[in-house]
């Protein structure tokens, strides 16, 4: 039992105020429960999750997944042929306006009237028409239904939101660095294409059998290292070079 000072003296606790006082006394003292950072399942600890906006940069490393080649937006035969189908469309509406207004037609019209009237269809005039417009119509739908930009090689595409591609001149100049890497190697001309990689070397010292067996296996890798979609197949030729005089 303790004693409290009041301002008579001392006087005696009873227990259950001591034992109170003790609970409070322990409750002040008592030391801060730390709990481990708690982490969502996959995630790394001692890394801030996803979930928080902080989570691992996306890596080029992954296959990925394919894209389809880029469409080009055929801006000059568009624009020719807006031009011309505007430029027809007014001369014609013109005259048939002139007609209503009880003038007489073009010179154009009847004689291209006359000529479709009396012209029989086996006429050479008539099938060389016929042909430069069903060459132009071809043309026109040939454009519609294939992709276009040839120079541009689809890349694997491990987002969503990004869609990249690689130029065949710069794919040609790393494969052509990686050639020249290559002991015993010369001189060293590369062409990139949609579904070939063709490459010739010139050797000046080593055996040309050894040489192609090593630009093969350094060619791979490069062509693995751009990241294309439909990685191209090599053809090598390694040749001597030519003599002097």
């Amino acid at each position: 039992m303790r004693e409290a000072k009041d301002g008579d003296g001392t006087r005696p606790l009873p227990l259950a105020e001591e034992a109170r006082s003790e609970e409070a006394h322990g409750e002040e003292t008592r030391p801060m429960e730390t709990r481990p950072e708690e982490t969502r399942p996959g995630a790394e600890p001692g890394r801030p999750d996803s979930a928080g906006g902080h989570g691992p940069p996306p890596t080029l490393a992954g296959e990925g997944r394919g894209s389809g080649r880029f469409w080009s937006r055929r801006r000059v035969p568009a624009t020719l042929l807006a031009v011309l189908f505007l430029a027809g469309t007014g001369l014609l509406l013109y005259d048939v306006v002139a007609v209503r207004a009880d003038r007489p037609a073009m010179h154009w019209r009847r004689e291209l009237a006359g000529e479709l009237g009396e012209r029989p269809l086996d006429d050479t005039a008539v099938l060389v028409g016929a042909g430069v417009a069903a060459a132009l119509g071809l043309w026109l739908l040939l454009l519609a239904v294939t992709p276009g930009q040839r120079g541009l090689l689809p890349m694997r595409r491990t987002d969503s939101d990004v869609h990249a591609g690689l130029a065949r001149t710069a794919a040609a100049t790393m494969l052509r660095d990686r050639a020249m890497d290559v002991p015993g190697v010369q001189s060293a001309r590369v062409r990139v294409k949609r579904s070939k990689v063709r490459v010739r070397a010139v050797s000046h010292f080593r055996d040309p059998d050894d040489v192609r067996g090593d630009l093969d296996a350094a060619l791979a890798d490069g062509v693995h290292d751009l990241g294309l979609v439909r990685p191209p197949g090599v053809s090598i030729h390694v040749a001597r070079p030519g003599r002097k005089g």
